[in-house]
């Protein structure tokens, strides 16, 4: 019979062992859990795309995001998007969006979202766009958004979030 070297035994007891990601990407900074950022791919000559994701504020002080920053985009907003008597509109947040001590708030299609302005280059589905997201009392993390699909709404198919399991 072979033996196994340590190297190999110990290969395969991580890969049993590690921990693994369900269906998420998604970051955590203090209190605060930011589940699957994301975007849509944009045709060619599209300037603008909206960001998407889901923060939780599992602490027990309220906070504010305050600014993201995207590789390669000259100007980002947080903006909600809302209908009244029938009317479309879409705004600035100047002063950012609270995020309530035990809430969840969601920045999805048709809702709050982040407006990235001046693409100097298409998204492309199935990859990644770094970005840093800045929060008033947590301070900044860096962050990645998935490019999904022209139309996607991933938030519709799945839960995302940080949640991890071991096997």
């Amino acid at each position: 019979m072979r033996s196994l070297s340590i190297t190999r035994v110990v290969a395969l007891l991580s890969l049993l062992f590690v921990p693994t990601f369900v269906l998420a990407h998604g970051f955590k900074l203090g209190s605060l859990e930011i589940g699957h950022p994301w975007t849509r791919a944009t045709p060619k000559g599209a300037d603008v795309a909206g960001g998407f994701l889901k923060i939780t504020n599992t602490g027990t002080a309220d906070d504010r995001l305050v600014a993201v920053t995207v590789e390669t985009i000259a100007r980002i907003e947080i903006h909600e998007m809302k209908t009244e008597n029938g009317v479309m509109s879409m705004r600035p947040l100047k002063d950012g969006l609270p995020i309530p001590a035990g809430e969840t708030v969601e920045l999805k299609p048709g809702s709050f979202h982040i407006m990235m302005m001046g693409l100097s280059q298409p998204f492309v589905e199935g990859t990644m766009v770094k970005g840093k997201i800045i929060f008033e009392k947590a301070g900044s993390a860096d962050i990645e958004f998935k490019v999904e699909a022209v139309g996607a709404n991933p938030a519709e198919k799945h839960q995302h979030g940080t949640t991890t399991t071991t096997n």
